[in-house]
């Protein structure tokens, strides 16, 4: 009885992991462009690949389609500004060197001054 439990949860599992949806993988020049996407099909993150390695502006959206952050890399190393969308307002990330330079939280409330 045992085995035909696990026998069933290894057939679930490997059943619910051949409905996802196969990334998509397309030549432009020198880089490849990538597209993952959720169950549904919508996509869920579009960037590039230079020589196996992260390079340009990378995108992920929510399920609804919704763009909740751009992220930037070259030679697959952060870099430059990120953000990132967030129910509470929008975080700006700061990359140098790959690493956070730093980190500023942009709240709905917040004010600007305007000169």
């Amino acid at each position: 009885m045992k085995k035909l439990i696990i026998a069933a949860c290894i057939l679930s599992v490997s059943l619910l992991q051949a409905q996802d949806i196969e990334p998509k993988f397309e030549k432009s020049g020198d880089l490849v462009k990538a597209t993952y996407f959720h169950k549904d099909g919508k996509v869920k993150e579009q960037g590039f690949f230079k020589d196996k390695k992260l390079t340009g502006t990378w995108v992920s959206f929510d399920s609804e389609g919704n763009k909740i952050a751009i992220a930037h890399y070259e030679a697959g190393k952060k870099v430059g500004k990120w953000f990132m969308w967030k129910k509470d307002g929008l975080k700006e990330i700061d990359y140098a060197n790959s690493a956070i330079a730093s980190v500023q939280t942009w709240k709905e409330e917040t004010k600007m001054a305007i000169k």
